[in-house]
């Protein structure tokens, strides 16, 4: 993965501000302030738990270690943020999973449709070994993977009609994450999918553009998608995680002492974060509702029936075969 044109330009953009790619930036009295970005608003789950790593670094350093925060897209989009982690302008970034399939491969399997059960299969899988595993893919990349957070489950919505089946997703167009996976499932399911980073969905919806696009309850809500795109078909087809993700070089930069503590935090945050998600996605599914959301119960087995021809294609790779079949044997 190439540091994009958009992503060097807020680099040298971040510089300006001072966040030069220097790793942790050091501030008065020996502190360090690791720097965190998020295309989340600031009452976003994601971001309530990052704000909660900070305030709990620091309590444990006395001051030593603290975050500052960037959320709402402050600093560009979620490929934005891949780059500019990567090449230390900033230290922290917060991304779903979809933008690190083409880069990371095996993260791929954690996107596919209809992988996982329900949302405690995925947690289960993501605490547990396999999501160990694949948080290590990326140190090679000059990333760490400090942590998985929630997502899901993820459904479509439209401007047009309800959808319960996949034949009435024909010729409508959908947005899709950058993601090949979800490309390719969008497509399998009839629809004609549009690749768009999440900060222009709501535009695109308002103009036609595309007709829809999928996501979950809080993003749905706090996007505002739901002023335009009143369908929503609960085809709950991923589950895929966020991945909250540190600059190799920041990371390196820390003591080991520091660097564990980090890693600690990060872990122990994915609780503070599923609290959060769970209260905020029943609340934003109840005012979208209330705010005369149409919401109509999917096929879900038609819909899965329809993506198998693309999992057989991702799944023929040997290693992402084999974690399938783990993931399909957690309890």
């Amino acid at each position: 993965m190439s540091l994009t044109r958009r992503a060097l330009g807020l680099t040298l953009g971040a510089g300006a501000l001072g966040l030069s790619a220097c790793g942790p930036r050091p501030a008065s009295g020996g502190r360090t302030v690791l720097r965190a970005v998020d295309v989340h608003p600031a009452d976003y789950p994601t971001v309530t738990a990052v704000k909660w790593m900070g305030e709990e670094l620091s309590r444990l350093t006395d001051g030593r270690l603290a975050i500052t925060q960037f959320p709402a897209g402050q600093l560009g989009t979620e490929d934005d943020s891949i780059g500019l982690t990567r090449f230390q302008a900033i230290d922290i970034c917060r991304v779903a999973v979809a933008a690190l399939n083409n880069a990371f491969p095996e993260t791929r399997l954690l996107a596919l449709p209809y992988v996982f059960r329900s949302v405690p299969h995925v947690r289960a899988v993501v605490d547990g070994d396999i999501g160990t595993e694949l948080l290590n893919v990326f140190e090679g990349r000059g990333l760490v993977g400090l942590a998985y957070y929630d997502a899901a489950p993820r459904s479509f919505y439209n401007v047009r009609h309800p959808v319960s089946e996949p034949g009435e997703m024909r010729g409508l167009k959908m947005r899709a994450p950058q993601s090949d996976i979800f490309l390719d499932s969008i497509r399998a399911m009839g629809a004609n999918p549009t690749p768009l980073t999440f900060g222009a969905v709501f535009s695109s919806l308002q103009t036609h553009l595309i007709d829809g696009a999928e996501n979950n309850w809080p993003s749905y809500q706090s996007s505002r998608q739901f002023e335009v795109a009143r369908y929503w078909s609960e085809t709950e087809h991923s589950f895929s995680p966020d991945a909250l993700l540190m600059s190799k070089t920041s990371f390196d930069r820390l003591t080991p002492a520091d660097r564990e503590l980090v890693r600690d935090v990060a872990r122990r945050s994915v609780q503070i974060m599923r609290v959060e998600w769970d209260r905020r996605e029943a609340e934003a599914r109840a005012a979208v509702i209330a705010a005369g959301v149409q919401v109509t119960q999917a096929d879900k087995a038609a819909f899965a029936s329809t993506v198998q021809p693309v999992l057989d294609k991702y799944l023929a790779e040997p290693r992402l075969r084999a974690l399938h079949e783990r993931i399909a044997a957690v309890a």
